[in-house]
């Protein structure tokens, strides 16, 4: 959803600094503008002291122009912390049984399911990344399989396995798990 927003605004602003910049410098180039444009010829300022002075002597001006001001810092802020975020999940709170938790490592268990899911037949690698969150953690598989294997069957090895595993001792009423598998592509050697 992050990405969509980021791409949406990015995009937008993108655009606008576009239009702007491209029609300003069009009109500093010497094409008549519209009679509608904000500049009027190519000797023209963008704000002429009447238009910047206009608003000064009114009492809501510059209370106006600080609010906006700092919505926009704020919002600034926010994105920049939203892409800053680590995706990753970096504990998992593991029900106790006695009303109390307690927290797991998530590379703890990353590591764990990664080294239960390398040892399935067929498996070369396996590379596993917690995601969601502390008390509903998801899983991102990606195992590299050899040439031989079939991946249903791999598939079900890993859920019925590794994931189980994992699922029941931590105590989770689920682990949805998105599996990505690939085949190992190995060179062709010469045989003499």
């Amino acid at each position: 959803m992050l990405r969509i927003v980021n791409r949406v605004v990015l995009g937008v602003l993108g655009l606008v600094l576009l239009v702007l910049g491209g029609s300003v410098s069009a009109v500093g180039l010497g094409l008549d503008p519209p009679s509608w444009w904000i500049h009027d010829g190519r000797h023209d300022v963008l704000l002429n002291d009447t238009e910047r002075t206009r608003w000064e002597a009114h009492g809501w001006w510059w209370p106006t122009v600080m609010a906006v001001l700092a919505v926009l810092v704020l919002l600034a802020l926010w994105w920049l912390t939203a892409n800053l975020r680590r995706h990753r999940l970096t504990e998992v709170l593991v029900d106790t049984g006695d009303g109390e938790g307690a927290l797991l490592r998530g590379r703890a268990l990353e590591g764990v399911l990664a080294g239960e899911a390398t040892e399935l037949e067929g498996v070369s690698h396996a590379h596993v990344q917690l995601t969601g969150r502390r008390n509903a953690p998801e899983t991102r598989v990606r195992l590299l399989l050899e040439p031989h294997v079939d991946p249903g069957t791999a598939l079900n090895h890993l859920t019925a396995e590794a994931l189980t595993h994992a699922r029941n001792s931590a105590g989770l009423a689920s682990l949805p798990a998105e599996v990505r598998m690939k085949a190992v592509k190995h060179r062709a050697e010469r045989v003499s």
